[in-house]
């Protein structure tokens, strides 16, 4: 068992004087806020956590007298992490890494309101070895996967596989698809979707499609009509929060069980086993379901799949 940090959320401005006009963005707010690093700080530039001047900005922007910048912190407090023998679904595992298919319901690490009962707890107790890159509380973290979302996630045990796998997802090098369950049907069987993300202006704990946020794109095609629905493959060549769900509510075919981006219950479902079947899912209906990249050690290409989950081939076999 060990102390750790667990975020609060917390918001702020600052304008910029002229004394600290040229300063990088990043290293001006590394100066200003304490005990947190550069790159802790570059991360949540590049997560759409700080804007300047009403929009999304790179880590390396040159800041201007005048300049407003708006900051969502997540402020460390003291509380413990500690290994919890939660089950883990293992797709794979080497000497370097270990892949698993997360379950809807599970978070990935501990953050704002949640100390304990994440994958991370997890990974600590099934795995001696994992990378601590991250930090304390996120043993091994790579990447990350919405709460409600399940499907693939590569966990790193060396610090060399960790900066390697961040190397690819930075660059844009890992394969990401998703199975995605969208409602109503779609004019075309395939499409390429690039419109830019930040946060929400109007409502921040939201992401949004929003002119000068940061580029996202996805490829989408078109697997299986339904009446109501369209089963979607998604591929992401960016990794924006939320990315899926808001471009899919930007197209107004919102992900099924989206509460947040307009997916959530449909009253105009005229079968009522399936309108209640829908409106209880209880989840996304959005799972990761490959995953490729190259070996961290080895240099060669590799790819994971995840079958979808019982509660997910229930629906469908309802929608048929």
């Amino acid at each position: 068992m060990s102390a750790a940090e667990t975020p609060e959320q917390e918001t702020f401005e600052l304008r910029i004087e002229a004394a600290d006009a040229g300063a990088r963005l990043d290293a001006f707010l590394a100066a200003q806020i304490e005990h947190w690093s550069r790159a802790r700080i570059q991360r949540l530039i590049e997560d759409g956590d700080v804007v300047v001047n009403g929009r999304t900005i790179k880590p390396s922007y040159k800041l201007r007298a005048g300049d407003l910048l708006e900051v969502e912190l997540v402020e460390p407090t003291r509380t413990t992490f500690a290994p919890e023998p939660i089950p883990l679904e293992i797709i794979h595992e080497d000497e370097e890494l270990v892949v698993v298919n997360k379950p809807a319901g599970l978070v990935v690490h501990p953050g704002a309101g949640i100390a304990s009962g994440t994958l991370a707890n997890a990974l600590a107790y099934h795995f001696q070895q994992l990378s601590q890159r991250g930090g304390a509380t996120r043993p091994g973290i790579v990447h990350r996967l919405d709460k409600d979302t399940s499907g693939l996630i590569v966990v790193a045990k060396t610090e060399e596989a960790h900066e390697k796998l961040a190397a690819q997802f930075r660059e844009r090098e890992v394969f990401k698809s998703y199975v995605a369950l969208a409602h109503g049907r779609f004019a075309e069987e395939q499409g390429r979707i690039e419109q830019p993300i930040a946060r929400d202006p109007r409502q921040r704990t939201r992401m949004a499609v929003v002119r000068g946020g940061r580029p996202a794109l996805s490829l989408y095609q078109v697997r299986r009509n339904f009446e109501r629905f369209t089963l979607l493959d998604v591929e992401i060549r960016t990794g924006r929060t939320h990315q899926i769900r808001v471009h899919l509510q930007w197209l107004k075919h919102p992900v099924v069980g989206d509460e947040t981006y307009g997916g959530g219950r449909d009253k105009t479902i005229p079968d009522a086993r399936l309108r209640a079947a829908v409106s209880k899912l209880g989840r996304l209906f959005l799972h990761a379901a490959q995953l490729g990249f190259h070996h961290p050690r080895t240099g060669k290409a590799v790819r994971f799949k995840a079958p979808l989950p019982a509660e997910l081939t229930a629906l469908l076999d309802l929608l048929e």
